[in-house]
């Protein structure tokens, strides 16, 4: 015989059966979102990448148009100067004054209007690469000497022409290191001659005459008042470059 026990009947707080309890049951909110209420004065924005990708379109602008939404975009590389010229290194023009030193009969002084440190620059290094082959490091030798030649040099100028004189020492530095260009080649030609010969101090007497005529040249044709003063420029470039050739020599 079975028997019957008496259950109590389950009474919920917010009254009701349970159904209605359920239903009246709060939703949980998605993560990262702010409850809706009423009273909020925040404005809701839902993360739905879906309607995000659909509704922003990106245009890509074309190159070369003139329109202002292409700001900030390049021309492409091939539209790019090239990287010498951007460096301000014109190598045509260092060609040219190259060919106008290795003629010292004639030296064209309008090719060096416009000066330069790039010609000097490779001429000194090829002299320093020169004498590296013959066992001797003069590279900051080199740089030493040919800036203070170039002081010296703009000084002994600018006296002898006084308040006329027009002759900077970025000029000097130029002309200075194109007329190194015989003494490159004496560095070069000494490396098969014996040293402490006959052959190089003659070799090393010519190179100077070349680069001091060259050097006188230029000077004077480029600077005013130079023509009444060739005989001493002429001096102090044969003793500027007379000291580069002992450093081939010895």
């Amino acid at each position: 015989m079975a028997k019957d026990f008496n259950i109590p009947p389950v009474i919920f707080p917010g009254g009701g059966t349970p159904a209605a309890s359920v239903q009246q049951r709060r939703l949980p909110t998605a993560p990262f979102q702010p409850p809706r209420s009423a009273n909020s004065s925040i404005p809701f924005m839902s993360f739905d990448v879906g309607s995000a990708a659909a509704s922003t379109s990106f245009t890509t602008p074309q190159f070369g148009s003139s329109s202002s939404s292409a700001v900030g975009i390049g021309m492409g590389f091939e539209y790019e100067p090239p990287l010498l010229e951007e460096l301000g290194i014109n190598t045509k023009q260092i060609w040219n004054k190259t060919i106008s030193i290795i003629n010292p009969i004639r030296v064209n002084a309008d090719l060096h209007e416009d000066a330069d440190l790039s010609g000097p620059f490779l001429f000194l290094l090829a002299f320093g690469l020169f004498q590296l082959l013959a066992g001797k490091l003069h590279f900051g030798i080199l740089l030493g000497w040919v800036t203070m030649a170039s002081l010296f040099l703009y000084v002994v100028f600018n006296m002898l022409a006084g308040r006329n004189g027009n002759l900077d020492v970025y000029r000097c530095l130029s002309l200075i290191g194109y007329c190194m260009l015989p003494m490159v080649m004496l560095s070069a030609v000494a490396l098969f001659l014996p040293q402490g010969g006959a052959a190089i101090f003659v070799m090393a007497g010519i190179f100077v005459i070349w680069s001091t005529r060259v050097c006188t040249r230029l000077l004077v044709e480029l600077a005013s008042c130079g023509d009444e003063h060739r005989g001493l420029i002429a001096y102090a470039c044969f003793l500027i470059y007379m000291l580069f050739s002992l450093l081939v020599i010895f």
